[in-house]
């Protein structure tokens, strides 16, 4: 299990509101309390890493956000003028104008061209060394696919020359398992787990990148064992509403019918989703690590939450 965090490049996905943002920013808080050098990038602008660490705005230029590590977020434009500057050693522009405006209109006409901008910001963080792991919040699972392949379609675009050159390594440090690893977060219901399995199929087909873990989020804590369930039972099948006198031997009175109510709900949904997780488990490749992390029962996910997550992510992993 502490393979996860023994890598350098971990893309973490999954199905639109499964909480694979909260994964990623606790599994990169989690890396920088093991003393790791950490960078967490999201790879939308518009998104809410800052919340998560309860910071200021992120932007492409990495901050510090707590103590080992660093955040940012994936800004195209930005990362256009970075790879300009380092590759072809044009020097920094406020605005890459014209060229900006080609780059568009080449990038809308070739598949692959913004992911490699994308993707290749982080696979550049890891070449260089700048960072001991690197954890990307990646788009969503429909998504991530042709963004990790964007390095191949480029290759089979182009079969000569400096852009052939930078999709080798790209690729090289994508296909390295040791390396890089996708994580998938799914909730445990019906189409997180369907969708789930199929990126599952897909990153083995289409890409070169491992699956490293699937991240189980939301799990409901059993709360009652079977005896408790037979009990409540009995007493919802009385005609009359137990009082807690009934239950508790004390003449405080009252009915308890609401709280029958909400227990027996509680065995219901915790069984039925036990169905979706039990087909997660047996449908998974063989020896795919799956992680637990319970159900946070909070309005709001700011710094106090991603810190319970860490510590249930770091239980899972065994540290």
């Amino acid at each position: 299990m502490r393979e996860l965090l023994e890598r350098k490049l971990v893309f973490v996905t999954g199905k639109g509101g499964v909480g694979k943002s909260t994964i990623a920013a606790s599994l990169a808080l989690l890396a920088a309390q093991q003393g790791k050098r950490t960078l967490v990038g999201e790879i939308d602008a518009k998104g809410n890493l800052a919340d998560f660490f309860e910071t200021g705005p992120t932007a492409f230029k990495e901050r510090e956000l707590a103590p080992n590590l660093w955040g940012m977020s994936m800004d195209t434009e930005e990362s256009l003028k970075e790879y300009l500057s380092l590759q072809l050693k044009i020097p920094l522009l406020a605005k890459v104008g014209v060229l900006a405006r080609t780059f568009d209109f080449v990038a809308n006409a070739a598949p692959g061209v913004k992911e490699i901008l994308t993707v290749g910001k982080f696979l550049w963080e890891v070449r260089e060394g700048h960072y001991d792991l690197v954890v990307v919040d990646a788009v969503a699972s429909g998504h991530i696919t042709g963004q990790l392949a964007a390095p191949q379609a480029i290759q089979e675009l182009v079969q000569v020359g400096m852009v052939r050159d930078q999709t080798d390594w790209m690729i090289e440090i994508l296909g390295d398992h040791d390396q890089t690893g996708a994580v998938i977060v799914a909730a445990p219901e019906e189409m997180p787990v369907n969708e789930t399995l199929e990126l599952a199929a897909r990153l083995r087909e289409e890409t070169v990148v491992e699956l490293a873990a699937v991240v189980a989020n939301r799990v409901l804590p059993e709360l009652f064992g079977r005896g408790e369930e037979e009990v409540f039972e009995a007493l919802a099948a009385d005609d009359r509403t137990p009082s807690p006198a009934d239950l508790l031997g004390a003449a405080v009175g009252g009915p308890v019918r609401p709280i029958l109510d909400g227990a027996q709900l509680a065995v219901t949904l915790r069984r039925t989703r036990g169905v979706h997780l039990a087909r997660l488990r047996d449908e998974l490749p063989t020896g795919t690590p799956l992680l637990y992390v319970p159900y946070l029962f909070q309005r709001s996910h700011g710094a106090r939450a991603t810190r319970q997550v860490a510590e249930h992510l770091a239980e899972e992993l065994g540290y």
